[in-house]
C-alpha cells in the first residue's frame, strides 16, 4: 500500500516516512500544497496524510477539491490546531480522521491502519461494473449517479448476477439457489429479469443484462457496437 504523505516541516515528514516504510508502507513525501493536489489526483494512494498549514494551499483546500472530484482515498489530517471547531471544520471538507500534533507514531499508525481497515471493508461491499454500483451491504444500486428503486427480488437478482459478473447465471440456478425458492411458476425469474432490465437498462445506452440463449442471464460490461 502506498501512502502519501503532506508535510512541510522536514523534520516530522522525514520521521512519518520511516517509521511508515518500517511497517511495510510505501511513502511518497509532498511539501507543497499545489502539488500535493497534483500528486493526490492521480489516485495511486490509499491513503493520504494530510498536514493542515502548507504552503500555496492548504490542507483544508486539498480535501474540498480531492472530494469534488469524487476521489475517496481516505485522508488524516494532521495539525496543531486543537479546538472542536477545527476539527469538525476538517471533517466537514472531507478528511476522515484528525490528529492533533504533537503525537505519538504508535497513534498515527494506529489510525492509518484503522481507515485502511474501514476503506477495505467498504471496497468489499461494493461491486462496480461500468457506472452501475451494487452495494452489498446497504442493498442499494446506484447508476449515474442516480439510485435505482428495486423490489426486495430485484434487489436480490441483480447483487446475484454482479458478484458473478461475466458469469452466466441459468433460470434453475435463480430461482433454487438465489431465491431458494422451487414452486415459483417456470417464467417468474423472465418476469423479474424484464422488469431489472427496465430499470437498470432502458434509461441508459449501455446495458449491461444479457440473455444467453438456451442458458440463462449474465451481467456483464460490453463494448459499444
Amino acid at each position: 500500500m502506498k501512502i502519501l504523505i503532506v508535510e512541510d516541516d522536514p523534520e516530522i515528514a522525514m520521521a512519518v516516512r520511516e517509521g511508515l516504510d518500517d511497517a511495510g508502507y510505501t511513502t511518497q513525501v509532498v511539501r507543497d500544497g499545489e502539488r500535493a493536489l497534483r500528486v493526490a489526483e492521480s489516485g495511486a494512494f490509499s491513503l493520504i496524510v494530510l498536514d493542515l498549514m502548507l504552503p500555496s494551499m492548504d490542507g483544508l483546500e486539498i480535501c474540498r477539491k480531492l472530494r469534488r472530484a469524487r476521489q475517496t482515498v481516505p485522508i488524516l489530517m494532521v495539525t496543531a490546531r486543537d479546538t472542536v471547531p477545527e476539527r469538525v471544520t476538517g471533517l466537514e471538507a472531507g478528511a476522515d480522521d484528525y490528529l492533533v500534533k504533537p503525537f505519538s507514531f504508535d497513534e498515527l499508525l494506529a489510525r492509518i491502519r484503522a481507515l485502511l481497515r474501514r476503506e477495505n471493508t467498504v471496497k468489499a461491499s461494493l461491486i462496480e461494473i461500468a457506472d452501475l454500483i451494487v452495494d452489498t451491504q446497504a442493498k442499494t444500486a446506484v447508476r449515474d449517479g442516480r439510485e435505482i428503486p428495486l423490489t426486495g427480488r430485484e434487489y436480490t437478482l441483480l447483487e446475484a448476477l454482479a458478484a458473478h459478473t461475466g458469469q452466466i447465471l441459468s433460470r434453475d440456478a435463480i430461482q433454487e439457489r438465489v431465491w431458494s425458492d422451487d414452486i415459483s411458476v417456470s417464467n417468474t425469474v423472465d418476469v423479474c429479469v424484464k422488469n431489472l432490465r427496465r430499470k437498470v437498462d432502458d434509461p441508459f445506452e449501455q446495458k449491461l443484462i444479457h440473455t444467453v440463449y438456451g442458458l440463462g442471464y449474465v451481467l456483464r460490461e460490453e463494448p459499444p457496437r
